[in-house]
Formats: C-alpha cells, sequence, structure tokens
C-alpha cells in the first residue's frame, strides 16, 4: 500500500469517525428537546389543564358504580372525551388528595380535570356511600 493510499484511508477514517459523533450528538439533543417539551406538556396537563371543549359544552351523566375501580373511572371518562391524559389525572387526584366516590354524576365537556375530580371527590346526596 502506497503512503498516498494510507493518507486517504486515514482522512477517511478520521471523516467517518467526527461524522457518527455528530449523528449520536445530535441525537441526543434532539432525544433531551423532545423530552423537555413532552415533560413540560405533561406537567402542565398536571397543573393548568385546560377543558376538552369551550363553553358551554355538553352534559354528560357519569355512574361510578361501588365495584368500579379508580382506573376503571378514568378510562371511562377518557373514552367519552372529558379528560385528556388518565395518568396526569390521577397525579392530580393524588396531589390534590381526592377521591372517587360511587354515584350519579353531570359533568361537563367544558369543565377542566381538576374541577371533574372536585365533583367526584363529593359525595353524591342519598347515593351509594354508606355500606
Amino acid at each position: 500500500m502506497s503512503q498516498l493510499t494510507r493518507d486517504i484511508n486515514r482522512v477517511t477514517g478520521t471523516i467517518i469517525g467526527i461524522s457518527g459523533r455528530l449523528i449520536i450528538y445530535a441525537l441526543v439533543v434532539l432525544l433531551l428537546v423532545e423530552g423537555a417539551s413532552r415533560g413540560y406538556a405533561f406537567g402542565h396537563e398536571i397543573f393548568y389543564a385546560s377543558a376538552m371543549e369551550a363553553k358551554p359544552g355538553r352534559d354528560m351523566v357519569l355512574v361510578v358504580p361501588e365495584t368500579q375501580s379508580e382506573a376503571q373511572t378514568l378510562e371511562i371518562l377518557k373514552d367519552v372525551g372529558l379528560i385528556r391524559n388518565e395518568l396526569a389525572v390521577r397525579i392530580q387526584k393524588m396531589f390534590y388528595d381526592y377521591e372517587i366516590y360511587p354515584g350519579t354524576y353531570t359533568l361537563n365537556t367544558s369543565m377542566t380535570s381538576k374541577e371533574i375530580l372536585q365533583v367526584l371527590n363529593e359525595k353524591p346526596e342519598g347515593g351509594t356511600e354508606d355500606k
């Protein structure tokens, strides 16, 4: 192998090595930016949740039986379009120390997830909360 070929191989290897590192750095930066933006959006959903629809919204009747778990209730709320993110609402519930009591509730799509949790935290009159 001639000296020229060795020099070309060395320069090519250096360029490939630098390019590989730049690609890895770019991916790390991209992941950090994406993670930060998703983290911000999730935190915003927890502390500054917005309603699913503008006022006046639509009224919906929700029946929470005694046998229904919290996870099932939150899944139903998401399925009917009252909340966006079940995990964010679960964290709100723990953070604000809310309970979900069995009963029949009228909720509106213009309510925030915190307002919905406040309604579900009130025991309904003549409800099934006493055993």
